[in-house]
């Protein structure tokens, strides 16, 4: 089974890259055309070549921001307004008071 184990490596890599580069926007690919990105991963993969090209040099990879998570939404911009949750959004918290009642 051990014997196998460089190869499914090799294989997950490949896979790995050839996904990553099929689903980064056009604007994010560097040095070369995405369909040139794609025909290298997919020539060069059983060497490592194709894929490891691709993940040092072909798409913008950016650090995230100090204290920053990713975000979970990941076509939403940072700056853009997340959902939350109802139990955490003061707006609705405060609605629940208005139509209360008991709160007269």
């Amino acid at each position: 089974m051990l014997r196998y184990l460089p190869f499914l490596l090799v294989l997950a890599l490949w896979i790995y890259a050839f996904v990553d580069c099929l689903n980064t926007p056009e604007e994010e690919v560097r040095h070369l055309p995405k369909v040139v990105w794609v025909i290298i991963i997919l020539l060069f993969g059983e060497v490592l070549v194709g894929p490891v090209a691709w993940l040092v040099t072909g798409k913008v990879r950016r650090a995230p921001e100090a204290g920053s998570a990713p975000s979970p939404f990941p076509g939403r911009h940072r700056g853009a307004a997340a959902w939350v949750a109802p139990d955490d959004n003061p707006e609705f918290l405060k609605s629940l008071d208005k139509d209360d009642p008991k709160s007269d």
